[in-house]
């Protein structure tokens, strides 16, 4: 059977795409198993002897367990929180009616345009000194609660397709609003809740501003993403490429990790768009 020559240069469009992105994460992973002198130098893809010692290295010195612990705590309880919240604020906005609803979603919207990035970490900085939080974890995951409207947003279009008559049915028999909520209408947001679970997780994990200023004073409490910034350079004050390269890698796992956790949602969502 002969392919038609549209299907042809789609197909070659995908493969050189996926070439582009995929060529970064092949070399990174190739330039852990190298010298420093031979990522500097360049101009090999394969390393000429394979360093595995750099992964050895790269967890004793990065302390990866300590590191991995605190950024699996802070994107734990991040993933967990948010979701918890915004499927609850997903619920009451698309089944109520009260005033500033449509300023509410208006707000929400305006979020995800707006980046102001540095401008609000000393304000929300100080907050957590009132608070009594910035020598700790839990003024990270606050603040990182507290930015997720795209996760708002993806929740609520899941929301509309579940039919209203299922929350008439909970309630005539006896079901109350908050009991709807749990026990018929956030198991069939499985699916919204793997894809809004994973880019908060994602997010949570490669966070580096705010663990970074919080966690200056108290080592101990460091983040993943922040240790392996300070494999860039050795206590010789020489750059580590290699060493650094061997941290990013090892720091992808928990990712691949969530997405694979994931995936059956991800497959629900295009069969149900494809359906639809």
């Amino acid at each position: 059977m002969k392919l038609p020559i549209s299907r042809i240069i789609l197909w070659i469009f995908l493969i050189a795409v996926s070439a582009f992105i995929l060529f970064p994460v092949v070399m990174a992973f190739l330039s852990s198993f190298k010298t420093n002198a031979e990522v500097t130098a360049g101009g090999t893809i394969l390393p000429g002897n394979w360093q595995f010692s750099n992964y050895v290295y790269a967890w004793k010195e990065a302390r990866f367990a300590l590191y991995s612990w605190n950024s699996l705590f802070v994107s734990a309880i991040t993933t967990a929180a948010t979701l918890i919240i915004v499927s609850m604020a997903a619920y009451a906005v698309d089944r109520l009616s009260f005033p500033g609803k449509r300023l509410f979603i208006a707000i929400q919207a305006g979020t995800m345009f707006i980046t102001i990035g540095a401008v609000v970490l000393r304000p929300q900085f100080e907050l957590m000194i009132q608070l009594n939080l910035h020598t700790s974890l839990w003024g990270v995951i606050l603040i990182l609660i507290s930015a997720h409207a795209a996760v708002f947003f993806i929740l609520l279009s899941y929301m509309k397709s579940v039919p209203r008559d299922l929350d008439e049915a909970a309630m005539i028999d006896g079901a109350s609003f908050i009991r709807t909520y749990s026990s018929v209408i956030l198991p069939l947001l499985a699916p919204g809740l793997g894809v809004a679970g994973l880019f908060t997780f994602r997010y949570a994990w490669n966070e580096f501003i705010l663990p970074q200023v919080f966690t200056m004073n108290s080592p101990h409490l460091q983040t993943l993403t922040v240790g392996l910034a300070a494999l860039r350079y050795g206590s010789s004050a020489a750059a580590q490429t290699h060493i650094m390269m061997a941290g990013a890698c090892l720091s992808i796992l928990p990712l691949l990790a969530a997405y694979l956790i994931a995936n059956k949602s991800f497959m629900q969502v295009t069969a149900g768009s494809i359906k639809g």
